[in-house]
């Protein structure tokens, strides 16, 4: 976990709701695959195993996007999954959204987290806060990155959100 906290199916539904329409926030469901299930059925509650997300929080720097991802599910941690849909939510912020720079701010005891940022998504560590026991790693939006961002998610087919 980066920093979310988990939450019931009904507190993320209706976070979901409240955020639809905010421009500063954007948060991704991460469902699982059941392979004995109907693969077009994404509306089945009983796949939801996280939750992928960005926030354009920085008046500063307002193309830049903090990351957060939680699997929340036992049984799903350690497979890759938060390494995948951190891809995609990065392809989704750079070329749907226009994102510059990412950031995560991360717990320093969470040694699994920063090491997908860092090893597999090429993050650099920039700060480290002793009163928030929480270590800050930032990556900036350069032509490597998007050609990388392309290759990983070259096979994803994007699924449009319709409303039941």
């Amino acid at each position: 976990m980066t920093g979310s906290e988990p939450l019931s199916i009904e507190e993320e539904y209706s976070m979901q709701q409240s955020w639809r329409n905010d421009k500063d926030k954007c948060t991704f469901i991460i469902l699982a695959k059941d392979s004995d299930a109907n693969e077009h059925d994404i509306y089945d509650d009983s796949k939801m195993i996280g939750d992928v997300n960005f926030y354009l929080n920085n008046h500063y720097e307002p193309h830049e996007a903090e990351l957060e991802v939680m699997i929340a599910e036992d049984g799903f941690s350690g497979k890759g999954i938060a390494t995948e849909v951190l891809k995609l939510m990065m392809h989704y912020a750079v070329n749907d959204v226009g994102v510059t720079d990412f950031v995560v701010r991360i717990k320093d005891t969470n040694a699994a987290s920063i090491h997908i940022f860092e090893s597999k998504l090429g993050f650099e560590e920039t700060e480290r806060s002793s009163a928030f026991n929480e270590v800050t790693l930032r990556r900036k939006v350069t032509d490597d990155l998007k050609s990388d961002l392309e290759k990983w998610t070259a096979s994803s087919t994007r699924v449009t959100y319709t409303q039941k």
